[in-house]
């Protein structure tokens, strides 16, 4: 069982932020969206950047440790949920 909550693979491919905590853990996940179509995301030329920061402040007033960008996919999702989790 993961520490670290994130959404659904589809909440990304929808261009949805999410952002959350784990403690004094703190991450903000943020997809960028290329459609095919009207309706069809282009999945190999869109992403999923993942940044974190640590301390009590929001992101605006936070100093980003650290970002890395993974492919919009669900194995993308997985590679990104262990990539934080490993920086707890």
């Amino acid at each position: 069982m993961s520490i670290i909550y994130l959404p659904v693979f589809h909440h990304f491919e929808n261009g949805n932020i999410f952002t959350g905590s784990c403690g004094n853990f703190r991450y903000k996940i943020t997809p960028t969206v290329v459609m095919a179509t009207q309706k069809e995301v282009d999945h190999a030329a869109s992403s999923i950047q993942a940044e974190y920061w640590h301390g009590p402040l929001c992101y605006e007033l936070s100093e980003i440790e650290e970002a890395q960008v993974f492919p919009m996919s669900e194995q993308g999702r997985t590679e990104l949920l262990a990539w934080l989790e490993a920086r707890l």
